[in-house]
C-alpha cells in the first residue's frame, strides 16, 4: 500500500481543523487572559477522533479526499448535531450579571463604596462571570482607577448586557452616583428580560435545529452507507479526477452544513463598549 496519499490526505485534514480553529472568531478579551487558556479535554477528544477517523477513512478507501474530509467532518459535525452550548452559556451569563447586579446595589445601600461593593461582591459572585469579577476585584485593590479596571472588565467578559452595567458602574466612578442603586435594579431587571427573551428565540428556532440534525445525520448516514455496502458506485471517485469531484462535493455540503448551523445559531447583539466606542470609561 502506497503511504503516501495517505499522510498527504493526513496533512491535509490536520491543516483544513487548524486553519477552521484559527480563523473562528472568539471573544475580545486581555491578551494575557486568551493566552493561558489551554486546549479543552472535549477539543482535545475530538482533535484526536478526527485525526483517528481520517486515518481509518484513508486506509478503508485509499483516498487522500476521504480522509480530508471525513477528519474535518468529525471535528465539526458535532457542533451542528449537538447542544446549543454556546446559548446555554450565554443564557447562565446574562443571569449571573443579572445576580451580581443585585448584589452590588444590595451592598451599595449599605453605605459601602463602589470599589468596597466590587471587593465584597467578587467570593460571592455567580460561577460563569466570578473569574472576570475576581480579576476586577483583584485590580481594583491593586489600584488601578476604576474606569480602567472597569473598561478592562467589559473587554474580558465581552457581553452587551455586562456592557450596560459598567456603562453606569463607570458613570458613577468618581462622581456621587445618588441615582446608582435605582439604575442597578432597573438593569438586573432588564438583564432578566434578556434572558427570558433569548430563551423564547431559542424555542423557536428548536425546529430549525431539529431540522439541521435530520438533514446533517440523513446525509452522513448515506455516505457511510454507500462506503460499506456499495462500494462498487463510488469506483469512479478513485482517479484524479474523482477525487476532484469528490472534493468539490465534499465542499457543498460542508458549505451546506455550515449555513445550517449558522442559521439555528441566535446572533449575539451588538455591543455598547469596544474598542473603539469606550464610552465614558475614556473620560
Amino acid at each position: 500500500m502506497n503511504l503516501l496519499p495517505i499522510l498527504l490526505g493526513l496533512g491535509c485534514a490536520a491543516g483544513l481543523v487548524l486553519i477552521t480553529d484559527g480563523l473562528r472568531r472568539r471573544p475580545p478579551g486581555t491578551p494575557t487572559t486568551r493566552a493561558r487558556r489551554p486546549l479543552t479535554s472535549p477539543d482535545r477528544t475530538r482533535l484526536i477522533a478526527a485525526v483517528t477517523a481520517g486515518f481509518v477513512a484513508a486506509v478503508v478507501t485509499r483516498w487522500p479526499v476521504a480522509a480530508l474530509l471525513t477528519a474535518a467532518g468529525v471535528w465539526a459535525l458535532p457542533r451542528v448535531l449537538g447542544p446549543d452550548r454556546e446559548h446555554t452559556r450565554a443564557i447562565a451569563r446574562i443571569e449571573a450579571i443579572a445576580t451580581w447586579t443585585e448584589l452590588l446595589r444590595d451592598t451599595l445601600s449599605s453605605a459601602a463604596g463602589l470599589e468596597q461593593a466590587i471587593t465584597a461582591t467578587a467570593p460571592v459572585t455567580p460561577q460563569p462571570i466570578r473569574p472576570q469579577v475576581l480579576a476586577l476585584a483583584g485590580a481594583v485593590r491593586g489600584g488601578v482607577r476604576l474606569p480602567d479596571a472597569l473598561r478592562a472588565f467589559a473587554a474580558d467578559l465581552a457581553d452587551p448586557t455586562a456592557d450596560l452595567v459598567v456603562r453606569a458602574l463607570t458613570q458613577a466612578a468618581g462622581h456621587h452616583g445618588g441615582q446608582l442603586t435605582e439604575s442597578l435594579t432597573s438593569l438586573a431587571a432588564t438583564a432578566r428580560e434578556q434572558a427570558q427573551i433569548r430563551m423564547r428565540i431559542a424555542t423557536t428556532r428548536a425546529t430549525t435545529r431539529t431540522a439541521a440534525r435530520v438533514i446533517t445525520g440523513t446525509c452522513v448516514v448515506m455516505v457511510a452507507g454507500l462506503i460499506v455496502l456499495n462500494r462498487g458506485f463510488l469506483t469512479p471517485y478513485s482517479t484524479l479526477t474523482g477525487q476532484m469531484v469528490l472534493l468539490t462535493v465534499g465542499s457543498i455540503y460542508a458549505a451546506g452544513f455550515w449555513w445550517l448551523a449558522h442559521a439555528s445559531r441566535i446572533p449575539q447583539p451588538p455591543r455598547i463598549l469596544d474598542g473603539s466606542n469606550p464610552g465614558p470609561a475614556s473620560t
